[in-house]
């Protein structure tokens, strides 16, 4: 397989801020919307927080050796807010943006390409208490915050997405309220959705007015809609679910407007839209990020249908592993839209029950056939015409699975929550040495 892939492919492993960096109450840190989140009763499974997580501050340049020692060309992470700006607003937090500078400068010493978020769902508490992302306000503090990184780090960064599934920040953290801040009201949700898309587009314009040289996008997480049988009931379910999940976020930037029909269904709790924010959403971008990692399967009674029920395979997070799902909703998106920027993988991967041995490292040979064939399936994908150039791995490793605590496990290098020891699984060795096969056949660095 390492021959399907071109030699300036992109090809890496990811995290989060949150989800790996600990040190919440260090070196001018603010509290962010999980910190708080965290400390609701029953809002984390296993009652745990973001407060040590994998250590990754304190345990910078063993991280990046780690890295290293996977063979990839490129490393996605996001920055913290509130590490950088405790408070979202006025003065920068010059003692934190120095970790930043540190891991991009370790990450170029080792020449791997850094790839960096700038919202993956840490908003600074002080700007939820003035109403967060459903006050338009917060749309402007993005913007700054943007510019201020690039400033400082934008020279170096090969790539900027702008935000990390906004569906979930709005949808899960807004509406469902299962995720930071807890709210559960759909309005709020449509109108923190638009928001958040419309710092996006006056982030990548504010960032190319600075002279921004490096690669600017948005990652969505997104995966095919399909109807549970052929019955036009649950054909129209999936037409929905499609447009709620998908084309709310890819149609306002690659189509300049929201679908007709979920604008109709939401009613009065639309969002407030004002003159000139569709052009906004619209700004051209140099990439789009795609987060996999199965498809919906719809049905019109609105029940949950399960994988496990029908007899397919499944994660522990129960999410049905479906690789060919991964080539179809590539393929719809370069059908529906002409102009699609190229695209990156930035997040496929899956949860498995590891249980680790005495010696030697975690035998997940269920990842390891999951990542497999789901790199397959973005080779069938450049086959039919679609431009993938970069794909990688979530996660680099173990770590805070959000509402789920530390009681899921995603990573290709496993962590001794006790001893916080880093041990990389089969996945990661498999990994290792298909980059090898793939740097001998004349991939880059």
């Amino acid at each position: 397989m390492h021959k399907k892939f071109p030699s300036d492919f992109l090809f890496g492993v990811a995290t989060s801020s949150f989800q790996i960096e600990g040190a919440v109450h260090e070196h001018g840190r603010g509290e962010s919307i999980w910190d708080r989140f965290c400390r609701q009763p029953g809002a984390i499974s296993d009652a745990s927080n973001g407060d040590i997580a994998c250590d990754h501050v304190h345990r910078l340049e063993e991280d990046l050796d780690l890295i290293a020692s996977l063979g990839v060309n490129c490393y996605r992470f996001s920055i913290a807010w509130p590490r950088v700006q405790a408070l979202g607003h006025g003065a920068f937090n010059e003692q934190g943006l120095d970790f930043y500078q540190r891991l991009v400068d370790g990450l170029l010493k080792r020449q791997i390409k850094p790839v960096a978020t700038l919202y993956h769902w840490d908003l600074p508490q002080a700007l939820q208490d003035q109403g967060g992302w459903a006050n338009r306000e917060t749309v402007h503090r993005f913007v700054d915050y943007a510019r201020h990184v690039h400033k400082h780090l934008g020279d170096r960064l090969h790539m900027i997405s702008t935000h990390n599934e906004p569906w979930c920040a709005a949808t899960l953290g807004h509406d469902v309220g299962i995720h930071a801040p807890g709210i559960k009201n759909r309005a709020i949700a449509a109108q923190v959705s638009h928001h958040l898309m419309l710092s996006h587009g006056l982030a990548l314009q504010a960032m190319r007015a600075d002279g921004a040289t490096a690669n600017l996008g948005i990652v969505l997480n997104m995966g095919p809609s399909v109807p549970a049988s052929p019955m036009p009931d649950d054909i129209a379910a999936a037409r929905r679910a499609d447009a709620l999940s998908r084309r709310w976020y890819s149609d306002p930037l690659l189509r300049g407007q929201y679908p007709q029909e979920i604008i109709e269904e939401l009613g009065a709790d639309a969002p407030k839209i004002e003159a000139g924010d569709m052009a906004i959403l619209q700004t051209p971008m140099d990439h789009l990020g795609i987060n996999y990692y199965t498809r919906h399967v719809a049905q019109a009674s609105g029940q949950h249908w399960s994988a496990r029920a029908h007899g397919l395979p499944v994660s522990e997070m129960e999410w049905e592993i479906y690789p060919e799902g991964l080539t179809d909703i590539l393929c719809q998106m370069k059908a529906d839209y002409p102009h699609l920027p190229p695209v990156f993988i930035t997040e496929n991967g899956g949860a498995f029950p590891d249980k680790a041995p005495a010696e030697g490292p975690v035998q997940d040979l269920d990842r390891l056939s999951y990542l497999q064939e789901h790199m397959a399936a973005v080779t069938v994908a450049r086959e039919r015409g679609v431009q993938v150039d970069g794909y990688m791995v979530w996660s680099l490793m173990d770590n805070f699975e959000w509402g789920f605590g530390y009681s899921k496990r995603f990573g290709i290098v496993h962590v001794d929550y006790d001893t916080l020891k880093r041990t990389p699984k089969a996945s990661a060795l498999w990994y290792r040495d298909f980059l090898q096969q793939w740097r001998k056949n004349g991939g880059q660095a």
